[in-house]
């Protein structure tokens, strides 16, 4: 451990059955103040979810929010519901086991595709009216197509919350010393509670106090973890002193041969299979966050909201990469030498047991060899004889805020991970609730039903939608890291879906056959390649195009070529079938519409001048860290 003292909470514990109580040594005592600050919290969430429902009686209120938010209300929620526990810890983890390439998911694998919503697809998606993004497929492809994209979209959205539910618990254990179970179960319900009473609104009021929260909250780790560490000069030189490499501080100097980076993948992979297909899948046919922009007021506002967001976007890394990169001088063991992280599956084989010794020490063996570290590491991971707890990368920031926060800052961070964590869960049970609802519920089982009930049944799909993604929490205890769990899912099912939507939105030739049979040969190609490489791991330097690459060069390319089959698939297919005609198109397809005209503005109102804004910031930045 870090040598903090032990939580003491004798009086709660004896309220617990034994079964949940307790099960782990925490890192901090949490005093009076932070109590109260978590519980404050919890009060608010509950008491907006109670106060919003009587403003969520029809279901364009309770899916859309009445369509009535404004640019910076939608912007600010469109960035906090992807700003989850698995953004800010997952991507502290992979920043403490990649360096700074992490940076590339919020940069050039976010800004460029969040423009593009807004100045391209944004007119097609608010025009239409549709509740989501399925809901466009329907329009443009047919039954088959939205039912198929409607499926593949639920099942994300259920692994995604259980990655949410998975983060929070870890934060809870090691922290706090909870039972995973227990924390999974106890956040699970107030989430349920306030999406369920105020459906979207409630979740975008949220979404917005909890940005709030999460920088304020998380933004004292990086500056205090910088004045130990020197300034960004001294982090530097102690990194590479540690890790005897300058490569974990340059965003592209190191991408052109897999072997040259701690990430293994190629500049290529980064460009076109983050860059593009699952950045562009992501932030322009995700309904997760594209469900926020859709309830702005009007198209301006729909259009300037992933404008705004983007700026935010391009500071994220300050509160989420910096910290993992502070932890790799600053995350120290009793003895004062530099603690080791690891993968979940090294935490899963060698997790000691009560007499200090590990359960399985060959399959222990097996997890470690797998690392690039030394049998010192190794030793010091494990504990070192006197430590008899292991921790993963993605418990970088947890303990990075152990080490820094006091009594009342702490308070403050853990609140920002669980708003975190809130966020990011009702973000996926809401798009949930919705897709299940218009798009498999209302043409598959009841077509005819009233408005009151599709109201009914968003509600329970939300409980419905809880109770599964505990089930998929577990999941992610045995992957390498949160995020390489979440870019896989992406590639299964966002990448195929991009091409989908592309094809039918800027090619009048594309048929309704071949958008569902794009889609599905997608998915299943990528699922497959997925597979290929778990059976046979040589496979991978197919897949990803070079041995050296590693599971996240992996993810890139898997759904670099899941696009391309989509797209292929597509394009063929809809030579040998019938295309609808032209006048059907109205309001679907590029060439085919007739776009909506604006009120002109003040140039400082105007969509376009902040977009070259963000331009020129981006590049700016990318250059500087080059």
């Amino acid at each position: 451990m870090l040598g903090f003292a032990p939580l003491t909470m004798a009086g709660a514990q004896a309220a617990l059955p034994a079964a949940l109580a307790m099960n782990a040594t925490p890192l901090a005592r949490l005093g009076t103040l932070d109590i109260a600050v978590i519980a404050i919290y919890f009060a608010m969430v509950i008491w907006i979810g109670f106060y919003l429902k009587g403003q969520s009686n029809t279901s364009e209120e309770f899916f859309m929010a009445g369509r009535e938010m404004t640019a910076w209300i939608a912007g600010l929620s469109f960035v906090s519901a992807n700003m989850g526990s698995l953004e800010l810890m997952g991507w502290a983890g992979s920043a403490y086991q990649y360096g700074i390439l992490a940076t590339h998911w919020y940069w050039v694998g976010a800004i460029p595709a969040m423009l593009f919503l807004g100045l391209v697809m944004m007119p097609f998606y608010y025009v239409s009216k549709t509740h989501s993004v399925p809901g466009y497929l329907h329009l443009r492809f047919g039954e088959h197509a939205r039912i198929l994209a409607a499926i593949s979209f639920a099942t994300e959205m259920i692994l995604m919350s259980g990655v949410n539910m998975f983060a929070m618990a870890v934060v809870m254990k090691v922290v706090l010393g909870w039972d995973i179970t227990f924390s999974i179960l106890v956040s699970s319900v107030a989430v349920a509670l306030y999406v369920g009473l105020g459906g979207l609104r409630s979740a975008i009021f949220n979404e917005v106090l909890q940005f709030v929260l999460i920088w304020g909250g998380a933004m004292l780790v990086p500056i205090l973890g910088l004045v130990q560490a020197g300034g960004v000069s001294g982090l530097k030189a102690r990194i590479i002193t540690n890790m005897h490499s300058d490569t974990y501080f340059h965003l592209w100097r190191d991408t052109g041969h897999f072997s040259a980076n701690p990430m293994g993948v190629h500049w290529t992979g980064i460009v076109f299979g983050l860059g593009f297909v699952i950045s562009f899948g992501y932030w322009t046919t995700d309904f997760l966050v594209v469900q926020r922009v859709l309830a702005a007021h009007n198209l301006r506002a729909a259009r300037m909201a992933p404008i705004i967001g983007s700026f935010f976007k391009m500071a994220v890394p300050f509160i989420v990469i910096l910290p993992g990169l502070l932890g790799l001088v600053l995350l120290q063991n009793p003895d004062g030498t530099r603690r080791v992280l690891v993968g979940e599956d090294v935490v899963a084989a060698c997790t000691l047991n009560g007499a200090g010794q590990v359960d399985n020490a060959s399959a222990c063996s097996a997890a470690m060899a797998k690392t690039n570290l030394t049998p010192e590491q190794q030793q010091k991971a494990l504990g070192g004889g006197g430590d008899a707890e292991l921790h993963s990368y993605n418990q970088a920031l947890p303990l990075m805020m152990v080490r820094y926060l006091g009594p009342g800052l702490l308070g403050l961070g853990i609140t920002a991970l669980i708003a975190g964590f809130m966020s990011g869960m009702a973000g996926n049970v809401s798009a949930f609730s919705t897709v299940w609802t218009y798009d498999i519920y209302k043409p598959l089982i009841k077509k005819s039903g009233s408005d009151s009930h599709y109201v009914m049944v968003g509600r329970l799909s939300i409980l419905v939608g809880v109770a599964v993604s505990i089930g998929a929490a577990y999941l992610v205890m045995h992957a390498h890291g949160i995020m390489d769990y979440v870019q896989a899912l992406f590639s299964f099912f966002i990448a195929p879906l991009l091409g989908a939507i592309l094809m039918g939105m800027f090619w009048k030739r594309a048929t309704a056959p071949a958008g569902f049979l794009g889609l599905l040969i997608g998915i299943l190609t990528s699922v497959s390649l997925f597979v290929w490489v778990k059976l046979t791991p040589a496979a991978l330097a197919t897949v990803a195009l070079s041995p050296d690459a590693k599971p996240m060069a992996e993810n890139l390319y898997r759904a670099l070529w899941a696009f391309l089959v989509s797209v292929a698939v597509i394009f063929v297919v809809s030579l040998f079938t019938k295309p609808k005609p032209v006048e059907q198109l109205e309001g679907l397809v590029y060439g085919a519409t007739k776009l909506p005209t604006e009120e002109p503005v003040p140039f400082y109102k105007n969509e376009y001048m902040w977009a070259v804004a963000v331009v020129v910031l981006f590049a700016g930045l990318n250059i500087l860290f080059w």
